[in-house]
């Protein structure tokens, strides 16, 4: 019994070092979405930071600062829904598709 506790505890330590690899590969990892046709896009890595924020120049001669910023928040969101969904991906790879509480 012992010795099937202390496996357990090995395979642990192992899931979390992979784990802890894992989210440091992910923070260099990017993902893109746009919104307007691509006249909004952003570039959002695997921590879910925006790293990039690029506006068309069509956009800011229209002096509708409303329709701007709501671009801006879909690309944005988009973004970050397809970077958690890049973690959510590599996660399943990780653990064999097991969901684990609080990993990411």
């Amino acid at each position: 019994m012992a010795q099937n506790f202390g496996n357990i505890m090995k395979q642990a330590r192992q899931l979390q070092e992979r784990m802890a690899r894992l989210q440091e590969e992910l923070g260099t990892r990017t993902v893109e979405a746009s919104a307007g046709g691509g006249m909004v896009s952003v570039v959002v890595n695997g921590k879910c930071e925006v790293v990039s924020l690029k506006i068309e120049s069509e956009v800011l001669g229209g002096g509708d600062a409303e329709m701007l910023q709501d671009l801006i928040l879909a690309a944005v969101n988009e973004g970050i829904r397809k970077a958690q969904a890049m973690v959510s991906s590599e996660m399943a790879k990780l653990t064999g598709g097991l969901s684990i509480p609080g990993m990411m």
